[in-house]
């Protein structure tokens, strides 16, 4: 008896699973390109305010992260000068953006002395935390304060460290992070058209 409720049982399944693809539509939409970005409008580093769309006509590499890292946003961010010191002229067609996790530390003059480590064409970004939230979740950023009881900084902000890379009207084109070599993202971004 065990083995007829078994098999009973098995067909049961196998026919759901059979009804289950009779139900699925045909010609369904292909995936699209990632939702990845979005406008925004930050304050510089200059002190300005900043529309995602001033920088329409050149390819972004947007990096996400704060002045007070320790070790991994001057670590990409010096890649990402490499990459563009690689590019030589062709760098021209790229604008680097740096923009923080950390508005509360991270302001205009903050970021402006931090980010002239990493080249003269990076643009630092912050904004209020209200500013800031909806482009953080429109990059998929995750970010997140940790306390550091006894530390001269107070806390650390821990983060997703990706460098994306935008289209020339600000659409997703694809991301990179620290597995990927200076030399093949260089290489990437020289083929772009």
């Amino acid at each position: 008896m065990p083995r007829v409720r078994l098999a009973l049982w098995a067909a049961a399944v196998l026919a759901a699973c059979g009804l289950g693809l009779l139900l699925i539509p045909r010609g369904a939409p292909e995936p699209g390109p990632a939702a990845v970005g979005g406008p925004f409008t930050l304050t510089s580093d200059k002190g300005t305010r900043v529309k995602s769309s001033d920088f329409d006509g050149t390819y972004r590499l947007i990096y996400f992260g704060y002045t007070y890292c320790p070790d991994v946003c001057p670590t990409e961010l010096s890649r990402m000068a490499s990459v563009l010191e690689r590019l030589g002229a062709k760098a021209d067609r790229i604008q680097p953006l740096f923009v923080t996790v950390d508005p509360e530390r991270d302001t205009p003059d903050v970021l402006r002395a931090y980010v002239k480590h990493f080249g003269p064409r990076l643009v630092g970004l912050t904004g209020t935390p209200e500013e800031l939230k909806p482009v953080l979740s429109a990059f998929r950023v995750y970010s997140r304060k940790q306390e550091q009881a006894g530390s001269a900084v107070g806390y650390l902000m821990d983060h997703s460290s990706v460098l994306y890379l935008m289209g020339t009207e600000g659409e997703f084109i694809t991301f990179f992070t620290a597995d990927d070599a200076v030399e093949d993202i260089a290489e990437r971004l020289a083929a772009l058209p």
